[in-house]
């Protein structure tokens, strides 16, 4: 799907952050790098062995395991899990996170013609701010608005999409929701706009 498949009364176009603007794992994994080297550093542990066992334990186990397992497999020390999260909020990555290209292609046509892009994330908003700030945007950075959801309430509860539509005189036939999660489809269900998976474009 293209942009030029879409409705075209529509004038404002909602996206989620992690696995619909980027690969979320794009910033986690680099994070696993640095704070496994931060344990090399300090620990005198292996940092490769130590990225690869968080990067598996992300891909078998999910995020919320990560730290856990580091901290059993290698009997680390429980006060590095401050150091850990305190990563997590504010990592100066070595590489730039990267659109995914047929989202950029869509941006890019959405900005050509004129119209609003927001962005509406969940989660911790210092965390997800860090990852807004080191993406690659290629200049559409001065078109975008962000929302975090969690300064109202997080999606699916629908606030954060009736403050934008308020604050920027928007009707529901005017916007288009594109995410990848089953939160983010019941909250534009109970804001009554319309919703596309991210599955669509890419």
């Amino acid at each position: 799907m293209k942009y030029s498949d879409i409705d075209q009364s529509k004038t404002a176009f909602v996206f989620e952050l992690d696995n619909v603007i980027y690969p979320e794992k794009d910033y986690l994994f680099q994070v696993y790098y640095l704070f496994a080297s931060f344990l090399e550093y300090y620990e005198l542990l292996d940092a490769k062995v130590i990225t690869d066992l968080m990067v598996g334990t992300y891909s078998t186990q999910g995020k919320e395991h990560v730290f856990d397992e580091v901290k059993k497999k290698f009997a680390v020390d429980e006060k590095y899990r401050i150091n850990f999260q305190h990563l997590l909020l504010t990592a100066k990555l070595p590489l730039k996170l990267l659109v995914y290209q047929a989202v950029l292609d869509l941006l890019q046509d959405i900005v050509v013609d004129r119209k609003k892009i927001f962005i509406v994330t969940n989660d911790n908003p210092a965390l997800q701010l860090n990852k807004i700030k080191q993406t690659e945007w290629h200049g559409l950075e001065n078109y975008l608005t962000c929302y975090f959801a969690e300064e109202t309430l997080p999606i699916p509860e629908p606030d954060v999409l009736h403050l934008l539509m308020k604050e920027h005189d928007l009707k529901r036939k005017d916007i288009l929701m594109i995410g990848n999660s089953e939160i983010s489809a019941l909250c534009a269900e109970a804001c009554g706009i319309d919703y596309y998976t991210i599955d669509k474009f890419l």
